[in-house]
């Protein structure tokens, strides 16, 4: 403990060159609040890194069980939110909720389920892509096949109508009927339509393009692009005009436009070679997320925008983008081209320096940001004392936070990657007979796309998998074995076990 004082002695604070400003006061006073949680030599037997699972289980069966204190009656239109974020915190933590609450969380949701479409944010609300997103992961988590299981009563039809009634021209979606555009909606419609088998050409025709047009000049991306229109004919969009984007860099949005692009992969991918694809700057957006961890005065955690302050649910919007890159060919053991599965599956070490085909050298790094630094934020600072996660302290703990925290936790301790062979053999076993179960009316002229591109969604979405040597090892886990939590998919925030039921049980596997 006399090391761990010694190094708080010489931690320096941000420097503000001698002008302070606003912003600078409320960096350097948030930098002395999170200095004060690093472990000293008065800290008792107990290990200052330890995760505490039972507080924090308490915390949130409060709110399940015995409803939520006044402040949240601002989410009154986010009531599915609510229960996603309850029941996927009990998912991290390997908490299985007993059949009664199981139920009364299934019947829930289905009550907020729009008679037009979609899931709307209570009983009687509009439908939302937001609270569809919500709606169908917590049923992921919560239901299950047959009667009352709550997953044969999706009306996928209806959600996929619901979809394309808020496409825009410039491949765009609204986030509800008489709402903004806002990429957050983007991704939560793409996770939702591949999920649940509604994925089609005619829904994602475009929004490639717009996706790509959100990223900014630094690197992250915004929540929407303006589009150019035609001056003699405003209805119509100028094609190859400049799109910009709209307001700055944002963690959230960041992730999601991340995570839309991974997953438009498959489409894009099946497109003729002629055909022109948008693309994004890779080297930019990693130099902004990796600029998005905090230095050792803010303990490592991540900010969601430049020259802001750290806030623990950014430990999975940004930290969690990390994982999402590998399938894009940046950073991980899977990238290296001449690499079979069977080497990677080898110790890491042994593929430092390894010699691709074309000649230049692998340097294999363990990650790309400082996950012992970001864990160490969580456990140190991230918990409150009663129970449940929070921002920073001394900030209240949410369950929104709860949530956050603890998949940007599990994103940390874990090394879950795009396995290619896992992809190709989900790929190669597809039965080709294998007919959508919902008819969504898709056009002849699309049918081969539309039937290759449901191939290669499903296999892409569960071609996710875990670094088996990684999993089997907890030095790499601060506090020890007792912190881990379980594995939590990259792009849906489920776990890996949530993410595959659903998805087999939609695609009729």
């Amino acid at each position: 403990m006399a090391a761990l004082e010694e190094q708080k002695k010489q931690l320096r604070m941000t420097p503000f060159d001698s002008y302070p400003t606003p912003t600078s006061d409320v960096q350097h006073e948030t930098e002395e609040i999170l200095l004060k949680h690093l472990p000293g030599d008065d800290d008792g037997a107990q290990s200052p890194f330890a995760l505490h699972k039972p507080v924090h289980m308490q915390f949130l069966v409060k709110h399940l069980i015995k409803g939520f204190p006044v402040r949240y009656i601002s989410q009154d239109a986010s009531q599915p939110w609510l229960l996603f974020w309850i029941l996927q915190a009990f998912s991290c933590m390997g908490v299985v909720l007993d059949p009664d609450n199981r139920q009364r969380a299934v019947e829930k949701i289905l009550a907020c389920q729009h008679p037009a479409g979609g899931f709307a944010g209570g009983p009687g609300q509009a439908a939302h892509l937001l609270t569809t997103y919500a709606s169908v992961c917590a049923l992921a988590i919560a239901g299950k096949p047959g009667p009352g299981g709550g997953w044969e009563d999706i009306d996928r039809k209806g959600i996929y109508n619901f979809f394309l009634s808020l496409k825009q021209k410039d491949g765009s979606f609204l986030v509800a009927h008489h709402s903004e555009v806002d990429v957050r909606g983007i991704y939560c419609l793409l996770v939702v339509a591949t999920l649940l088998d509604i994925l089609t050409p005619e829904l994602i025709a475009g929004t490639p393009e717009f996706v790509a047009s959100c990223q900014t000049y630094e690197g992250g991306f915004s929540n929407a692009s303006f589009p150019s229109y035609d001056p003699h004919n405003p209805g119509k969009i100028l094609e190859g005009s400049p799109r910009p984007a709209l307001g700055e860099a944002h963690g959230g949005y960041t992730f999601c436009s991340l995570a839309s692009w991974v997953l438009l992969q498959p489409y894009l991918k099946l497109l003729p070679a002629e055909q022109p694809k948008p693309s994004i700057d890779l080297k930019a957006l990693l130099r902004w997320l990796v600029l998005m961890q905090g230095t050792e005065s803010e303990l490592g955690g991540f900010k969601g925008r430049t020259n802001k302050l750290v806030d623990g649910c950014y430990s999975w919007w940004v930290g969690g983008a990390f994982g999402l890159l590998e399938a894009l060919g940046v950073g991980g053991l899977e990238n290296a081209k001449s690499v079979s599965e069977d080497v990677v599956d080898q110790e890491e070490e042994a593929l430092k320096g390894l010699k691709i085909g074309d000649g230049d050298w692998v340097d294999v790094e363990d990650g790309l940001f400082n996950s012992k630094a970001l864990q160490e934020y969580l456990l140190l600072a991230g918990q409150a004392p009663g129970g449940g996660l929070r921002d920073k302290p001394p900030k209240n703990p949410d369950v929104y936070h709860t949530l956050y925290c603890l998949s940007g936790l599990s994103a940390a301790q874990h090394h879950i990657y795009p396995s290619t062979s896992k992809c190709k053999n989900l790929s190669e076993a597809w039965n080709p007979f294998n007919e959508r179960k919902v008819d969504l009316g898709v056009s002849s002229e699309d049918k081969d796309l539309n039937a290759a591109l449901r191939r290669e969604a499903y296999a892409a979405i569960l071609s996710w998998d875990e670094d088996a040597a990684r999993a089997s090892n907890y030095a790499h886990i601060v506090g020890g074995k007792e912190n881990r939590l379980n594995a939590t998919h990259p792009i849906t925030n489920l776990t890996m076990t949530h993410t595959e039921g659903i998805a087999k049980w939609a695609y009729g596997l």
